[in-house]
């Protein structure tokens, strides 16, 4: 009974984390229904205050570790370059495509995040992927090209610069689960995503001396507070516990949780359009992701 109940246990973190980032997709792209709320000005603030937010709270838990992780200067350069190609470039390439197209599209294209590992790690090694593999990329791209043509292939549903954004998007998360996996091993996932959020939040302050201030209501402020609070500090929080309870593998599959609430709130609240074929596109890249985490256990958190 006991393991049943820390089962059930770690199925509800996971969901709850991954439904969460989804929510916080769905609410940057409410945010960008104001014309005055720039991308970089609000990716700025949510990197800056989820990531002050992280290391608070990894100072509390995780203080000796923090320390070791400061001693070495090769340690602290990696960081920092992580922090702008990995971080940064994943949060900003997110939003950015969420702008331009919306939160469900650019959730899923990010999911294409392991086609970009596959290929790099085959060219690395020297080596042919595996059937699975071939099988994820094959599924992936199929899933791709209805997503971006609609079946229509003379033509494309999302803007070339949706597309670029949010394939960017994908090959910074692929840098994402790549880069810091030693760093996430050696001193803790909060740890090292709190420190690269602040890092990278710190490149955006002059925009706040530059950029005039977004006229708000305060719908505006409490999903701004949402996105750095629930969708981050608390998504993070969660889905990292579940772990403690389930297969990390179970716990990467259960990240498909982020996609379905992101397209079932935009499309139910935000009204926006989602086809049959988008639905049919969208669930080929997730089972291609899938394919990849049942196999293996998951090695690193993705960076949301």
């Amino acid at each position: 009974m006991s393991h049943l109940n820390n089962k059930a246990k770690g199925l509800i973190l996971a969901i709850t984390g991954a439904s969460l980032w989804g929510a916080s997709g769905a609410a940057v792209q409410f945010l960008f229904r104001n014309p005055s709320i720039n991308e970089y000005w609000l990716v700025g603030l949510r990197l800056l205050g989820a990531g002050l937010l992280l290391v608070v709270y990894s100072l509390v838990t995780n203080y000796r570790k923090i320390k070791l992780l400061f001693s070495s200067w090769r340690r602290i350069w990696y960081l920092i370059i992580y922090s702008f190609v990995g971080m940064g470039a994943s949060q900003l390439a997110y939003y950015v495509a969420v702008k331009y197209s919306n939160a469900p599209t650019a959730t899923v294209i990010q999911y294409l995040a392991p086609v970009f590992i596959i290929s790099y790690l085959a060219l690395r090694t020297r080596s042919l992927p595996r059937r699975i593999d071939v099988i994820s990329i094959i599924i992936a791209l199929i899933g791709t090209l209805l997503l971006v043509t609609n079946g229509h292939l003379n033509q494309l549903a999302l803007s070339p610069l949706a597309l670029t954004w949010g394939l960017l998007a994908a090959v910074a998360e692929a840098i994402n689960t790549i880069m810091p996996s030693q760093l996430f091993r050696d001193f803790g996932t909060i740890t090292i995503v709190g420190w690269s959020m602040l890092i990278a939040g710190l490149a955006f302050l002059p925009l706040y001396w530059t950029m005039p201030t977004p006229v708000m209501n305060t719908t505006d402020i409490l999903m701004i507070l949402f996105i750095i609070i629930f969708g981050t500090l608390l998504a993070y929080t969660l889905y990292l516990a579940s772990i403690n309870f389930i297969a990390a593998s179970t716990t990467g599959m259960l990240g498909a949780f982020e996609p379905l609430i992101a397209t079932l709130l935009a499309v139910f609240f935000l009204s926006t359009p989602f086809n049959l074929l988008d639905w049919l596109g969208s669930g080929l890249i997730i089972l291609a992701t899938l394919l990849q985490a049942w196999p293996n256990e998951v090695k690193t958190i993705h960076q949301k």
